[in-house]
């Protein structure tokens, strides 16, 4: 099967990431033009080659209106919108603040909503040009299906960002929106924040050691391994093409067995 995304445009959130540097490339493989954006503190080395870069906080509302009215002048319409943006406190419930619950929520949860309602008119403007209609692809993961240790507000946020696409897709289909609604189910997957992840483990002594705790998140994939950032971009660009023109409201789980169990 050859995924064609010649003629369209793209825009990523959290481009600096592992996932959201290997989106930029897949899109652009693909022939999209792709516009990556991070905050302004993303260093260069972190920013995807071949594509326009803006900087974009995803927390903020009026970062989202200039970056929407820089695509409305550049390139008059959005095709893909991909909310990658997320971050992970590993921590117990018991001695957490408000504030850092605030801050998950407010990227991973926040940054979603913001992205589709500042980018929703270029999106249903485009999705009557597209056989497949626009495409929204939001990055939720395993830990929004099941629970997961001193992951509380990343378990709650990726939850919440399940059941937004679920929402968002059958609010569009009542409004004969053009723009399909997929989720991404991502289990474990060698990045930087994956790494942090199992420091944290081993700095709060829920672990003998960050290695200990990374051997025991491979041993409960069945697969055997950790997931590549260019796999889950290779689902991402699948449900924004045409080819996956009848998923709508639907979860991409890409976890390497983890929730089969």
């Amino acid at each position: 099967m050859t995924i064609s995304l010649e003629g369209t445009v793209a825009l990523v959130t959290g481009a600096g990431g592992g996932i959201g540097g290997a989106t930029c490339a897949a899109l652009r493989e693909g022939g999209a033009h792709v516009i990556a954006t991070d905050l302004p503190t993303t260093p260069q080395a972190s920013r995807p080659e071949g594509v326009e870069w803006l900087d974009l906080d995803v927390t903020d509302e009026d970062n989202w209106t200039a970056a929407v009215a820089a695509v409305r002048q550049n390139h008059g319409s959005l095709d893909i919108l991909v909310n990658n943006a997320g971050i992970s406190v590993v921590e117990p419930i018991e001695g957490s603040t408000l504030a850092s619950w605030r801050r998950v929520m407010a990227i991973n949860v926040d940054g979603v909503y913001l992205g589709v309602r500042s980018c929703l008119p270029l999106l249903r403007d485009a999705g009557g040009r597209r056989k497949g209609g626009a495409s929204i692809v939001n990055l939720s993961s395993n830990a929004g299906l099941i629970g997961a240790e001193f992951n509380v507000a990343y378990c709650t946020s990726k939850g919440a960002v399940r059941l937004m696409t679920k929402a968002l897709a059958m609010e569009f289909s009542a409004l004969n929106y053009k723009i399909r609604v997929n989720s991404v189910h991502p289990g474990g997957i060698e990045t930087n924040m994956l790494g942090s992840i199992f420091q944290r483990f081993y700095e709060l002594g829920f672990a003998p050691s960050a290695q200990a705790a990374y051997d025991a998140s491979v041993a409960a994939h069945p697969i055997g391994r950790m997931g590549k950032p260019e796999e889950i971009a290779a689902g991402i660009r699948f449900l924004a093409s045409d080819e996956s023109s009848n998923m709508h409201g639907a979860e991409l789980v890409m976890d390497g067995g983890y929730t089969a169990r």
